[in-house]
């Protein structure tokens, strides 16, 4: 725990009276305080000036993060016949269609992904409640609902995000790995940023962008001066 403070506190002292950084100044300093005995996810929140409560306020999208982001996706999909055959070729981890509704049901979810076909939505719209809170219902906005299987199963395995407001008009996600090199996290970032300031809502009033902080998985967190940041 001693080892554990001491880095603590030196990162902290690392990040005082740091804010408002350029993309590449945060990058910089967020990997080179990534000091834990694991590769450290670098994740990227965003405060945006939205209530999601509203329909026409909800921002929501996908996007491909051109470097990957250094995680292995389990992805799921609801098929039967030749797109569950396709699912599989194409690295699907778990295809299946009312057994895989009762494996989900039962509580087993083994995956970080969920992918299914137009008609196999009757049988997944039962899992609503299961699936909805973990933000892996499957979804025509996203890619998720469709009948192109082998581009989605790939799209989800090669690096391509997800992303949703929360409560509060918050987005964040994981952008890489502390051990890719910063030019690679960099782009990572500039991509995420990039899709969710085009994913801005009809309905989203004053200002849309509002903070935006970077962070390892087990360090301190730094803000990214927005308005740089929107015009990357």
């Amino acid at each position: 725990m001693a080892k554990l403070g001491k880095r603590t506190r030196a990162a902290r002292e690392a990040f005082a009276g740091k804010n408002d950084l350029t993309i590449e100044e945060a990058v910089a300093l967020v990997k080179s305080s990534a000091s834990a005995k694991f590769d450290e996810t670098v994740e990227l929140a965003m405060n945006l000036g939205v209530d999601p409560r509203h329909a026409d306020q909800m921002v929501r999208g996908v996007v491909g993060l051109p470097n990957g982001t250094g995680k292995t996706v389990r992805v799921a999909v609801f098929a039967r016949g030749a797109k569950a055959e396709e699912a599989e070729k194409a690295g699907a981890d778990i295809v299946g269609a009312e057994d895989l509704m009762e494996t989900v049901q039962s509580g087993k979810i083994e995956f970080d992904r969920c992918i299914a076909t137009p008609d196999m939505m009757p049988i997944v719209g039962r899992l609503g409640k299961v699936l909805g809170p973990r933000n892996l219902m499957p979804n025509p906005k996203v890619g998720t609902v469709t009948m192109d299987i082998k581009e989605a199963v790939e799209a989800a395995k090669g690096g391509q995000v997800q992303f949703k407001a929360e409560k509060g008009g918050v987005v964040h996600a994981g952008v890489g790995k502390a051990s890719f090199d910063e030019a690679k996290l960099v782009e990572n970032v500039k991509a995420f940023i990039g899709a969710v300031a085009k994913a801005k809502p009809a309905g989203a009033k004053g200002t849309y962008l509002k903070k935006i902080a970077i962070s390892s998985t087990m360090g301190p967190g730094v803000t990214i001066d927005v308005g740089a940041a929107a015009s990357e």
